[in-house]
């Protein structure tokens, strides 16, 4: 294997710790991995199918943690994940006709928006709150099987940052934000795998390049999600503002 191969995947394996970790605790890695994807050559739609194979073994490795120190409310993640399925596929069907401009842009607009509902409602219970579950009100479970649709339309079209709108959607729900993490990794993981199947029907991945930043993301994924239940929700809240901040100010600058 020449030098030209092996310093791509050995940058991707840091590039995907890196981006394992931020995913796992808050989100919005993607912002990383995706440009790093396209400066080693890739088309941009390839990139982003490729990015699909690292986000799939991250969420994988992320959520046998969270599930099996008791953070994974089951019932709940299943019932979202089913529409942010559907809503990934027709997603990623649309990735290679819409450009991304408008949408970065719009994304950072709703990064501040999910700051503010982070600030003003933060979750103080150590479960479910009862404000919507699995057994709610009829309407209020059609309002969030309907959220979680459009979240899965935008993770299925460009996943950067999906993972701040699933957060905002579970602290609406009622759960703290380590519960909310176990759903967020529940939900890309299936929502991904279905993504992920539309990109590779297209020809839009680079196995290679994937693998490697899968390995990185899987080792970033065990930590983030170790770090999040040892240090519990005041940390992850704190976090996922300041990743928030972040990244929305580097999309206004782009």
């Amino acid at each position: 294997m020449s030098i030209d191969t092996l310093f791509p995947i050995a940058a991707l394996l840091g590039v995907g710790t890196v981006c394992g970790f931020i995913n796992t605790i808050a989100g919005g890695g993607s912002f990383l991995t995706l440009p790093v994807l396209i400066f080693m050559g890739l088309p941009p739609t390839v990139a982003n199918g490729t990015n699909r194979l690292g986000i799939m073994l991250q969420n994988l490795f992320a959520l046998k943690e969270f599930y099996s120190k008791g953070f994974l409310p089951l019932r709940f993640a299943f019932l979202v994940a089913i529409p942010a399925s559907f809503g990934a596929i027709a997603g990623a069907y649309v990735a290679t006709s819409i450009g991304d401009e408008v949408f970065k842009k719009s994304l950072a607009i709703i990064m501040v928006v999910v700051t503010l509902i982070t600030i003003i409602n933060p979750v103080k219970s150590t479960g479910v709150s009862g404000r919507i579950g699995v057994n709610g009100e009829g309407k209020r479970l059609i309002l969030i099987c309907v959220l979680f649709f459009l979240i899965g339309i935008y993770g299925g079209y460009i996943q950067a940052g999906v993972g701040f709108l699933i957060l905002a959607g579970m602290t609406l729900c009622g759960y703290d934000l380590i519960r909310g993490n176990g759903v967020k990794v529940f939900v890309i993981l299936i929502f991904t795998v279905f993504a992920l199947v539309v990109f590779i029907l297209d020809g839009s991945i680079n196995y290679l390049l994937g693998t490697a930043l899968g390995i990185g993301n899987i080792l970033g994924a065990l930590l983030g999600a170790r770090v999040s239940i040892k240090k519990g929700s005041g940390f992850v809240r704190r976090f996922v503002i300041c990743t928030i901040v972040l990244f929305a100010i580097k999309l206004f600058l782009d």
